[in-house]
């Protein structure tokens, strides 16, 4: 089967310029194949890449219909505990966004300002 027949996209435009970027997508796309489960298109007749009629059993009841099965992928890790706090007055009339954007910007300058403190220091 091809790829886009069992649910891989594919880009063509797209090169690896790495191999670690190569296998690690190899491996990936087995492990995808592994898990694969592809109904032969007609009942008895099964193509060079179609699931054995063993493993079509095996696959969940009630996604027979299906051509193409893939089974449910597990959880993610549940994230770290939000600490939630209750919203007060102090909270809400703290300016969030401009507080933020100060930040930012005193981190994008920091190399810029150490710059201009060594050369006033230099100049003395």
């Amino acid at each position: 089967a091809t790829a886009t027949t069992i649910g891989i996209a594919v880009d063509h435009r797209r090169i690896n310029k790495s191999k670690e970027s190569l296998d690690k997508n190899v491996e990936r796309l087995q492990a995808y194949k592994a898990k694969l489960i592809v109904y032969p298109r007609k009942g008895t007749k099964a193509k060079a890449g179609d699931s054995t009629a063993e493993e079509c059993k095996k696959a969940a009841d009630g996604l027979t219909t299906a051509k193409v099965v893939m089974p449910a992928a597990p959880k993610a890790a549940a994230p770290a505990d939000v600490e939630f706090v209750e919203l007060t007055d102090e909270l809400t009339d703290e300016p969030a966004y401009a507080k933020m954007r100060i930040a930012r910007n005193n981190l994008k300058l920091v190399g810029i300002r150490k710059k201009m403190l060594e050369a006033k220091e230099a100049d003395k």
